[in-house]
């Protein structure tokens, strides 16, 4: 490039306004790109990098070549030409983000792609110049339209492939995930070092003959889950009330399936055990109407891992929605597609799932789609269902590359759906993400504030978590129980299919909200008790009639499942002692509660009506008539059994503090003995998966 080119290029850098942003970019990018052809002639280089050109390194041969001097000013041009184009755009960063950091900025791959076609006839021209006569050649043009001529080096690559690989290259990148295909400006909103960032993976590739493939994100042990303890054991005489809110999620057992089949077990913060069991559909009787969506069953059973102790298993399972009463559905995808989903189980499984749950949804139902990188932005406007060619190809143009700015989708997503709202219909976002948020608003506390508020308007969340090293479960469950959604983890096509296929009902349409349970044992009947799992749902005892206090919810057809372990009195089973100053927990000391002595318990029950403000209060009391070997139904005795299984394996991963000789034999055993129908096979799959925890590894080998 001579110095009249050099001055012309440089004359076209503007002052740093908008647009100045747009050429500088396209101004650099198509400079690196035909810094490629230049590249193909590296084997006249002998011995030479491209570093070496640009240093004004040379070679015997290099030295006797009449087109060295030519070479050596091409590669000065086009590098001082980038290097100008460059410093264009980091001037013009500030002042974009001071007058409107949201602005999308428009590249066009077509064109860039255009540039390097042009630049590579350039160099093809010269390169067959050189070549027959050897002599400097005069720099010629090749109108854009004209075929390309074919290199006569056999190293050189054929231009229709290399023009594949250009666009290709432009079209993989952040530059292209954060703007051509989110279309918003998030490179632009980063400083200079970002911007760098962003465009070297590009000047890497314009100076390799070859080009790799794509390296795919890969992270380990930075998962992220809740801390908490294991709930204790209580003395009824002291704490003989028990409140908890419900749990429909599943996330923690599609983790820790996906955990022990790699060979490893899960951290202990991971096993939840309530997710673990009600991750599996457990046949307990339907409501009749939706007016009362759901109705408690009781079953008492002896506990198989502590000898003298019971286990109390309360079920509830919600009302099922027909076809015909189902609402429609607004919905609003919001996706992650920032560099941490650049993995074949994380964005690839994003979009194969979210095609699954276009097949069950109805005509008239809505699609929206909003993705976040460095920034955020909508690549689909709120589309009818029936038009599922359209959504399915703004899917299958996401790539992932660049920042997390997480807030800011979940901001954009809320206000999308708003938009749409319809008071009958369920509206709803649904958002897709390793939770790995690291642009914009980052605090849990902050975020979960934003949604808490946001869930007023009548917008429910639903967080579906993916892939494994870097996962954030501890956010991806604040913001789901704050935004009256679910939080499920999918690790597999299969598990896509479960969740938004086979479970869609449930996990769509909600049935009731804020449901509460509330236990208050009799200190006659009973010394001490235990919750098993529920953790991270615990709830104050002024909390329960409190409607202002939210809690879990339940979509339609879902199963509830909690189990408390107690010691009835005279058992001799208890771990605390009894006190020897105090009320001595027995029928005659207890006074009112010698009327009750066939009680062991008092169950409550609140939940509210999707739309209503005021919850409802279901109760029932607990008598040894609700013990299995009173004749239950053998339906009962088998699925009480089964969750019992999954109880005690959840336990023993936790550590099995209370577990006894319990092992995963006997867990195994248990559950392979109370199966049932299995239509689906999920319950042959636990078994095969507790079988496996006894050989997989305490921790991940890197």
């Amino acid at each position: 490039m001579d110095e009249k080119r050099l001055k012309s290029i440089l004359g076209q850098v503007p002052a740093a306004d908008e647009n100045a942003k747009t050429r500088a970019v396209n101004l650099a990018v198509a400079e690196f790109a035909a810094a490629q052809a230049e590249e193909q002639r590296e084997k006249n280089f002998q011995g030479s990098s491209w570093f070496a050109h640009l240093i004004g390194r040379q070679t015997d041969k290099t030295r006797s070549s009449s087109m060295y001097s030519y070479k050596r000013k091409l590669m000065y041009g086009g590098f001082a030409t980038a290097s100008a184009a460059l410093l264009a755009v980091t001037s013009a960063v500030y002042v974009a983000q001071e007058k409107a950091p949201y602005e999308p900025l428009a590249i066009d791959v077509d064109d860039l792609v255009a540039k390097d076609e042009f630049a590579r006839k350039e160099h093809a021209l010269l390169d067959r110049a050189e070549e027959e006569s050897m002599v400097a050649p005069t720099p010629q043009t090749a109108p854009v339209n004209e075929p390309a001529i074919a290199p006569a080096s056999k190293s050189k690559v054929a231009p229709e492939r290399k023009l594949g690989e250009t666009r290709q290259r432009v079209e993989s990148q952040n530059l292209s995930a954060d703007l051509r295909k989110s279309g918003v400006s998030g490179l632009m909103r980063q400083a200079p070092a970002e911007v760098d960032r962003a465009l070297s993976p590009m000047v890497a590739e314009s100076f390799d003959a070859d080009i790799a493939p794509p390296e795919y994100y890969q992270d380990v042990g930075r998962d992220k889950f809740e801390d908490f303890e294991v709930n204790p054991v209580k003395l009824v005489s002291e704490a003989p009330v028990s409140t908890f809110s419900i749990d429909v999620d599943t996330a923690s057992y599609s983790f820790v399936r996906k955990m022990i089949n790699s060979g490893v077990l899960p951290q202990k913060d991971a096993v939840r055990i309530e997710e673990m069991i009600n991750y599996f559909d457990y046949d307990y009787p339907l409501a009749e109407s939706r007016e009362h969506p759901f109705k408690p069953t009781v079953a008492l059973a002896p506990s198989p891992w502590a000898p003298g102790k019971q286990l109390m298993h309360i079920g509830i399972k919600g009302y099922d929605i027909v076809a015909d009463e189902k609402p429609r559905s607004n919905l609003v995808f919001l996706l992650d597609v920032s560099g941490s989903m650049n993995s074949p189980d994380k964005l690839p499984l994003v979009i194969r799932s979210m095609k699954m749950l276009l097949d069950g949804l109805s005509p008239d139902d809505t699609v929206a789609i909003v993705v976040y990188a460095g920034a955020a932005g909508t690549v689909l406007e709120p589309t009818p269902a029936s038009e599922s060619g359209k959504i399915i190809a703004a899917l299958d143009r996401l790539n992932a590359g660049g920042s997390t700015a997480g807030a800011e989708g979940i901001r954009q997503a809320y206000a999308l759906a708003e938009s749409q709202f319809e008071e009958e219909a369920v509206n709803r976002v649904i958002l897709a993400t390793d939770g790995d948020f690291n642009v914009g608003i980052t605090n849990p506390e902050e975020l979960q504030d934003f949604v808490e508020r946001k869930r007023e308007t009548g917008i429910y969340l639903s967080i579906l978590g993916f892939g494994q090293g870097n996962l954030n479960d501890q956010l991806m469950q604040k913001l789901a129980q704050n935004g009256n959604g679910v939080a499920a983890y999918i690790d597999t096509l299969n598990e896509a299919r479960k969740v938004l296929v086979d479970e869609a009902t449930s996990n769509i349409f909600p049935i009731a909200q804020d449901v509460k349970i509330q236990v208050e044992f009799n200190p006659a009947t009973v010394a001490e008790y235990r919750l098993i799992g529920y953790e991270t749902r615990a709830l104050n005892r002024e909390d329960f009639n409190n409607d202002a206090v939210d809690a879990g919810d339940i979509g339609a057809g879902h199963t509830v499942t909690a189990i408390y372990e107690f010691t009835p009195v005279g058992s001799g089973a208890g771990l605390v002692d009894e006190r020897r100053y105090g009320q001595s927990a027995t029928a005659e000391s207890t006074g009112a509660a010698s009327d009750f002595s066939d009680e062991y318990a008092f169950l409550k029950i609140r939940y509210k009506l999707p739309g209503e403000d005021s919850s409802t209060l279901m109760t029932r009391p607990i008598t040894a008539a609700d013990s299995l070997d009173q004749g239950h139904d053998p339906s009962l005795v088998r699925e009480t059994s089964f969750a019992t299984a999954v109880a005690g394996f959840g336990q023993l991963l936790k550590g099995g503090k209370y577990t006894g000789d319990l092992d995963y034999d006997d867990v195994a055993e248990l559950a392979r003995k109370s199966k049932g129908d299995d239509q689906f096979g999920y319950r042959s799959e636990f078994v095969q998966l507790v079988r496996l925890a006894k050989t997989a590894s305490k921790m991940p080998s890197r």
